[in-house]
């Protein structure tokens, strides 16, 4: 197995460094960084590491679509500059996958925030993510390549891209939950208000699962935060 880690990129100098670094020590993978257009020293951080970066038009979405096609790899993994993976992740990529029915996979979801109040919204994070089989974008999916190309990739859309995928992969098999975490950082949960995040989170789940344009839920994303 040849994994292709993909991050999309938007000023994330703060985070570029230490991703990187921690992705260079804890496995032999292919490392895309595709960039959106930042203004920072973004760029400049990814090409001093020798990281292969390439270029791409604003939208996760389509960033994501960028680094897939570039890819090397049979498998990709898609993370977020903010998310660090366990240090053994290739390993529960390849056991995930290797479970029968399975389409793709993601890790457990945690936060680096301290308090019950992160530990609570981690356990109803990972409930719906296990019952609905619906993990957010922080939890590093990761399937195979010909099955990404199947599914029709990402949607170029400003909002939920990965639902809209995930719900995509739902009609080839499972998407199953890695028995491995994966750490991101609570800064949205920090500068918005911990209530107010996760609220808004779990509205635009719903209008999500209830057929709501994602064009009208990224309008109202917009509006709230």
């Amino acid at each position: 197995m040849r994994i292709s880690i993909i991050i999309p990129v938007l000023n994330e100098e703060a985070n570029i460094p230490g991703l990187l670094s921690h992705l260079q020590d804890s496995g032999d993978a292919e490392i895309l960084v595709v960039d959106g257009g930042s203004r920072d020293r973004s760029r400049d951080l990814v090409r001093e590491r020798g990281v292969r970066l390439l270029l791409s038009p604003p939208g996760r979405g389509r960033q994501q679509n960028m680094g897939a096609g570039a890819a090397t790899g049979d498998t990709l993994l898609f993370l977020h500059s903010d998310t660090r993976l366990p240090c053994d992740w290739m390993d529960h990529v390849g056991q995930t996958l290797a479970r029968p029915g399975v389409a793709a996979g993601a890790f457990r979801f945690a936060l680096d925030g301290r308090g019950p109040a992160y530990r609570f919204i981690e356990q109803g994070a990972n409930l719906r993510a296990r019952l609905l089989q619906y993990p957010w974008g922080d939890q590093a999916l990761f399937l195979g390549k010909e099955m990404f190309r199947k599914a029709g990739g990402f949607p170029d859309q400003p909002l939920l891209e990965e639902l809209v995928l995930l719900r995509r992969l739902k009609h080839y098999g499972r998407i199953a939950i890695a028995d491995a975490t994966a750490v991101t950082s609570a800064r949205r949960w920090q500068q918005r208000g911990m209530v107010r995040t996760t609220l808004l989170n779990q509205l635009i789940l719903a209008g999500f699962l209830c057929g709501v344009d994602p064009e009208r839920l990224a309008a109202l994303y917009g509006r709230v935060r």
